[in-house]
């Protein structure tokens, strides 16, 4: 049973069941914005609580927001109070759009670089999805709305995400998977989304173990656990198994047909003429729905399900309307597209920015003729598709940006056709989705690569911006950059004196053309701020102070690329790389990546000295020899002894990070704080598990640029 307050108790007491009802199980917006609604209780002043995408900006429906970078640039800051910055902006445009929950952040890790919704996800390291989780929950939490935190557990690809069942051992599930969410309740987080797919054979909104002894028994998570939508597999096994609310509650043809906005189906079933919809890889069946309604309503009557867990389920809701102030009507109004607001998004664009590669041509002078090639270059990327869509109020495009900011002449060619966002809307065939147009539609005529190779040649540096597509719903087909701009690329490169390269992508690309180029930039999907955030960094107004939060390499180098571990056989993926994901399986194999977790350069020169511990953290003094202030993240690697026999460890983890300012020739002493579990490996049989010996603290630049070490004994 969820910790109650005596006010909490008394309504569960005064409710009737049918009114319980109606706080667990979603159904129709009137006003029309909410993602999920519930629609309270006039009696007793229980007042609607309405549900709201998502981890990009608020995306109520018909409305705009601000449109802050995607999730996986926030995570290249390793700044968690940047993150907390972020949360806390997000949560104040819910409350102006009258949201009261935020179905962010997402966490889930990036196993394979493939999945559709890599963008919205933090990295391939659970320490740092963990500390970036962390900020953003307390964010959102501080300013009285219900952070969200998804998608419990282990859904780390699009593909048959509905049906996959992730086969993961506990370690690997204890090391990886569940410590960002642990985070998340650590930090208050109000809410937990159950994922859509399966955990070693069960649903997750099934999955009582999961769900209940280890969320609500074992880590105390006092809030409530809301589906995914549409992801209620059953009635009594989700209720018993620990799952409080059913969202949206009503099938898509009640949302649509509804008088008023008010649905007054409780069909559990499908209509037959429309059973098929769920049959699409990647989407859930949108006629499934009201589980929580009739038919839980007979589970309660017939003690299937115990009149104990309704209460538990209701208190649970409550307990978290009264927490952020609902019951009080206390909150304030948020704000909406402030001047700070703004501001942040270009901070955290450009502070996400990656610097991979600069053979000294960046940052460029303030009168450099630039050649700006791109397909995309009129219109920013705002983000991917799916949930996280945010409808900004006004977005810089590349081309605005550059031109604005620079002196000298900035001639523009796109080169190749424009490269088409897509979307998971775009997909439903039981939506009419009119996206907003803000692109020009005149950008694909007389494009020609040769336009382009004649820009570059007359220009002093060639800034190219390329980008990929992808949406949730669906996995990518491989790592290459849509369309014919890797042609383009490597035809602007022999043309130009210097070339530059901006990537935006969701996540890591092949780069066959990276020795070719003069600077590389992931820049990931930056939000509204793209066009300022890249002339910021371009001409250095900013340092580039991001790291990679996920490992660049060649597609076919990654972990999980035999069938049965991605995408999957027979309904089953096996992860059987066990904790080797990411850098960590780069270093097993010993293998070389393209670029390493947490790689990036500076436009300052930082110098290490020695560092020392005291077992709790690790302390060293760094240095900006750079007549330039800089931005650096200072990283810290914990090298294990040698484990018991049969037992493989990881060469090195991850067990903290620093990001720091420096300003020209300053010099600071950067503590870099350890996690309760940096030096601890999971046994099933044991729990978390320190074993005796020498452990190695490596002080980084990234996990292959070791700077200096130091020896902790446990």
């Amino acid at each position: 049973m969820a910790d109650t307050t005596d006010r909490v108790e008394q309504l569960v007491g005064e409710l009737t069941r049918d009114e319980k009802l109606r706080l667990v199980r979603g159904t129709t917006d009137p006003a029309g914005t909410a993602t999920g609604y519930l629609p309270g209780i006039d009696r007793l002043d229980v007042p609607e609580f309405r549900l709201v995408d998502g981890p990009l900006g608020v995306r109520a429906e018909g409305e705009r927001a601000t449109a802050f970078p995607a999730s996986v640039a926030l995570a290249a800051t390793f700044d968690p109070d940047l993150a907390r910055e972020q949360g806390a902006a997000m949560a104040r445009e819910a409350k102006a759009h009258d949201q009261d929950a935020l179905l962010a952040p997402g966490t889930n890790l990036l196993r394979v670089p493939h999945c559709g919704r890599s963008f919205e996800y933090f990295s391939e390291d659970p320490r740092l999805a963990a500390d970036v989780t962390a900020g953003v929950v307390e964010g959102i939490q501080n300013e009285d709305v219900v952070a969200t935190v998804k998608h419990y557990v282990a859904n780390n690809q699009e593909q048959h995400r509905t049906e996959v069942s992730a086969d993961v051992g506990e370690r690997t599930l204890r090391e990886l998977y569940l410590p960002a969410f642990r985070a998340a309740v650590e930090a208050g987080v109000g809410s937990v989304m159950t994922a859509y797919n399966r955990v070693n054979g069960t649903h997750m909104s099934d999955h009582r173990r999961l769900v209940t002894d280890v969320l609500k028994e074992e880590w105390g998570f006092d809030g409530y656990v809301v589906s995914d939508w549409y992801g209620v597999e059953s009635t009594v096994g989700a209720a018993t198994a620990g799952l409080d609310v059913e969202m949206p509650g009503v099938s898509v043809a009640d949302l649509e047909d509804a008088p008023d906005g008010a649905s007054e189906t409780d069909e559990g079933n499908p209509d037959d003429a429309d059973a098929d919809l769920g049959a699409i890889d990647g989407i859930p069946d949108p006629t499934k729905a009201g589980l929580f309604g009739d038919p839980l309503a007979e589970a309660v009557t017939d003690g299937t399900v115990p009149a104990e867990r309704l209460d538990d389920m209701v208190a649970r809701v409550l307990g978290q309307m009264e927490r952020i102030g609902l019951l009080d009507g206390d909150r304030d109004e948020g704000a909406l597209d402030t001047p700070e607001h703004r501001d942040l998004a270009e901070r955290i664009a450009a502070r996400g920015t990656v610097l991979l590669e600069n053979d000294g041509v960046l940052p460029l002078d303030d009168g450099t003729d630039v050649a700006l090639v791109g397909p995309n270059v009129h219109e920013a990327t705002v983000g991917g598709g799916g949930s996280s869509e945010t409808t900004p109020f006004r977005a810089v495009s590349p081309e605005e940006g550059v031109t604005a900011r620079a002196e000298g002449e900035v001639t523009v060619a796109h080169g190749v056709p424009e490269i088409e966002d897509v979307s998971l809307f775009d997909l439903l065939p039981y939506i009419d989705y009119d996206a907003d147009e803000d692109g020009d539609p005149d950008a694909d005529s007389d494009v020609s690569i040769d336009e382009a190779v004649a820009a570059a040649d007359a220009a002093d540096v060639a800034v190219v911006a390329v980008r990929d597509a992808t949406t949730e719903a669906r996995d990518r087909d491989d790592l290459r950059l849509p369309g014919r701009q890797d042609e383009l690329v490597e035809a602007v490169a022999e043309a130009a004196d210097r070339t530059v390269v901006a990537v935006n992508a969701s996540g890591p690309v092949e780069l066959p053309w990276r020795e070719e180029v003069d600077a590389l930039l992931a820049a990931w999907y930056p939000g509204q701020a793209h066009g300022t955030a890249l002339a910021d960094v371009l001409y250095g107004d900013r340092d580039p102070a991001g790291r990679l939060p996920v490992s660049f390499a060649p597609e076919d180098a990654y972990p999980a690329t035999d069938e049965a571990q991605y995408p999957g056989v027979d309904g089953a993926a096996d992860y059987s790389e066990g904790p080797f994901v990411g850098y960590r399986h780069f270093d097993a194999a010993d293998a070389e990546p393209t670029y390493p977790f947490g790689h990036g350069r500076s436009y300052a020169d930082f110098r290490y000295g020695e560092a020392e511990s005291d077992g709790e953290s690790v302390r060293v003094t760094v240095e900006n020899r750079a007549e330039r202030p800089g931005r650096e993240v200072v990283q810290a690697y914990v090298r294990p002894p040698e484990a018991p026999d049969g037992v493989e460890r990881p060469v090195r983890e991850l067990a903290g990070a620093a990001a720091v300012g420096l300003d020209a020739g300053e010099t600071r002493t950067v503590e870099v704080e350890f996690g309760d579990r940096a030096f601890a490996r999971y046994a099933p049989d044991d729990g978390w598990v320190t074993d005796d010996g020498t452990y190695t603290v490596e002080v980084a630049r990234s996990s292959r640029d070791v700077r200096t070490t130091v020896e902790v004994e446990r």
